[in-house]
């Protein structure tokens, strides 16, 4: 027995040792990959706070609304709403740190995503925006609203219930051990497939529409200068959210609008949130989570009934 649990134990010291030296020489070999998110994104940009943050913007009279991406989400998410809505709105979408190409600069929590937002309208005289929060974003519109309430005209919430996801993903950023962490981040963010089966589980009934070029959209940000290093320290904070009391006690005009084919958060959980604050539910037909891609004049529509 002895011998035996031996040579397993030499065998898998061989293993990971093998697999040590692959790794650091697929780093190597693709250690040009990274950039800066200038190389990758025109612009525009804005400096809030000491951050670069990245945006984009559509229309150019009417009361403003500021959209705001979830988990991975580059503000490329809103490409069909924004227009949609820039008809007879001033819009602007605004990349989260260490989302899209805004700079990757922490902390990379709930309060300080709040407090760029609010720097974000301050920086480019955005006053009292509609907040829309998209899935993570969600969290961030009811922490703007409830912690300084007369800045924004009104919240919505889509496909997000604003509620923290628990903290599973704070023990899991302890085990994102270089080099292997750094392989892994690169093959899974630059494999097509593993980037298609997600945006296929997050998309709803509907045939998606997934070209190169829209799978290039989701992959481009991940290319960012010191990205893999700002998802560790993000996954130290695990899932970010507000309490239920936090969102009971939102007074602004508010609505929920949910993708009826929602697998990655629950239609229930829409509802619940929706009763929590005293809300009216909108539900989008087909869509699933990417509501906004996949049902963009319905979103777009439900949207404008906050006005």
């Amino acid at each position: 027995m002895r011998r035996w649990l031996r040579r397993i134990g030499i065998g898998l010291a061989a293993l990971v040792l093998a697999l040590t030296a692959a790794s650091l020489a697929y780093n190597a070999a693709t250690a040009g990959r990274d950039v800066a998110a200038s190389k990758l994104y025109a612009g525009p940009y804005t400096e809030v706070d000491g951050t670069q943050l990245a945006y984009r913007h559509w229309g150019t009279h009417g009361t403003p609304i500021v959209l705001i991406g979830g988990f991975i989400e580059p503000s490329w998410v809103w490409h069909e709403v924004g227009p949609l809505l820039g008809r007879t709105h001033r819009v602007y979408a605004v990349d989260l740190p260490p989302f899209g190409y805004s700079q990757r600069r922490g902390p990379f929590t709930l309060a300080h995503w709040t407090e760029l937002v609010q720097g974000f309208d301050s920086r480019l005289d955005i006053h009292r925006p509609v907040l829309v929060g998209h899935s993570l974003g969600a969290a961030v519109a009811v922490s703007v609203a409830t912690k300084s309430p007369r800045t924004v005209a009104g919240i919505v919430l889509l496909d997000g219930d604003a509620l923290p996801g628990g903290g599973a993903a704070g023990w899991l950023s302890h085990l994102l051990v270089p080099p292997w962490y750094t392989s892994v981040y690169r093959i899974a963010t630059g494999w097509d497939w593993i980037v298609r089966k997600g945006l296929d589980n997050a998309w709803g009934s509907s045939t998606p529409p997934f070209t190169k070029a829209f799978i290039d959209e989701w992959q481009r940000p991940f290319r960012v200068s010191g990205t893999a290093a700002a998802f560790a320290s993000m996954l130290g904070h695990g899932i970010q959210g507000v309490s239920t009391a936090t969102i009971a006690s939102v007074s602004v005009p508010r609505l929920v609008i949910w993708g009826s084919h929602d697998t990655v958060d629950s239609v229930s959980a829409g509802r619940e949130t929706a009763a929590l604050m005293h809300a009216p539910f909108v539900e989008i037909p087909g869509a699933g989570h990417l509501s906004m891609l996949a049902r963009p004049a319905l979103v777009a529509r439900a949207i404008e009934r906050l006005r």
